[in-house]
């Protein structure tokens, strides 16, 4: 949902069927391998779980009705592909129908290690075996009938909601701290500045607080707010969207908290 790429996504053909070049499953097989060393202690439980039943291949991008076949059997959810940026309303929508978007190209080699936007490694292998979580499923389904309503202004505020949960969510579990959110988990970089340094801060989760925080996606985060286990994910579920939007126009009225990093570039 930036504002601009230099990638391209591929169409697939009549059956879904994706042709993928040699180097990029090569790509993808790098960045396979790399990312689930780099998460082996501290991605939560419940990714792992997803990870073993999506049996994703190591060595070649998956298409993507291999990978929705299994969400369906779990949480009746399916993978939809899409150019590499999207705006907001068809995003809150395909959300909301239970349709992941995924943009079907792959980073080149020289961002390996980051790029803004998301590629398909990072929406299959960061967000798709916790989509086979029903906590994690439901509060997906639900954030997208949030916004599907919601005005410009207000669709603001809630991609703070998104971005702390989905994309940067953390966990303080009995084992330690574990990384649920997909932009950790598909990042080398951020799994271990979210997991070891010391100056980050990681904040009890309060979802008016989140509402409030910005946040930039050109920089490792400053802040991370926690949960206790996925399933926690249940009781935001359950606030009404009246709720949730009530606790928007509170952030509205009260104004968001001050940047920790410069803001030329704030949400």
């Amino acid at each position: 949902m930036a504002k601009g790429t230099k990638y391209i996504s591929k169409v697939p053909d009549e059956q879904g069927f994706i042709q993928w070049s040699a180097e990029e499953n090569s790509i993808w097989q790098e960045l396979f391998a790399r990312q689930l060393a780099c998460i082996k202690d501290k991605a939560c439980d419940e990714y792992h779980d997803g990870l073993v039943k999506l049996n994703l291949p190591t060595d070649r991008i998956p298409q993507l009705d291999e990978v929705s076949k299994v969400l369906k059997a779990t949480t009746g959810w399916q993978c939809y592909p899409v150019p590499a940026l999207i705006g907001f309303g068809e995003f809150f929508k395909l959300l909301s129908e239970k349709k992941f978007p995924v943009a079907t190209f792959i980073r080149s080699r020289e961002e390996m290690d980051y790029l803004q936007e998301p590629d398909i490694f990072h929406e299959i292998f960061g967000h798709c075996p916790l989509l086979t979580n029903p906590s994690f499923a439901n509060y997906t389904e639900a954030f997208g009938k949030m916004g599907l309503n919601a005005s410009k202004e207000q669709r603001v505020f809630l991609a703070r909601l998104y971005w702390f949960t989905i994309e940067f969510g953390l966990l303080d579990t009995p084992k330690g701290l574990r990384i649920y959110g997909g932009g950790v988990l598909s990042s080398p970089g951020e799994t271990e500045y979210a997991m070891h340094n010391t100056e980050v801060e990681r904040k009890p989760f309060n979802v008016l607080d989140i509402l409030r925080t910005p946040y930039r996606i050109d920089i490792m985060q400053p802040i991370y707010y926690l949960l206790t286990k996925v399933s926690d994910l249940d009781e935001i579920r359950k606030l009404e969207v009246d709720d949730i939007m009530a606790l928007v126009a509170k952030a509205q009225r009260l104004g968001l908290h001050e940047a920790k990093f410069e803001t030329k570039q704030a949400s």
